[in-house]
């Protein structure tokens, strides 16, 4: 895997794996909607994380993928 791929997707799986240390760590229990389930904390912040991405990499990722074919 390239470096230009690990940099493009490390991001989110940081923000997955900082979304269930939020619960382990912080989190409520229960009563909480986002921090009360660590399968709803690992998402929400893994979706926090995906919009942040440089999507305009993203982009030209599979642009040049696809003109290689």
């Amino acid at each position: 895997m390239s470096w230009t791929r690990i940099k493009l997707f490390l991001p989110v799986l940081l923000g997955a794996l900082g979304g269930f240390l939020y619960y382990n760590f912080i989190g409520c229990n229960g009563g909480c909607a986002i921090t009360g389930s660590p399968v709803n904390s690992t998402l929400y912040d893994t979706l926090k994380s995906l919009i942040q991405t440089d999507w305009k990499q993203v982009k030209l990722l599979f642009i040049k993928k696809e003109e290689q074919k």
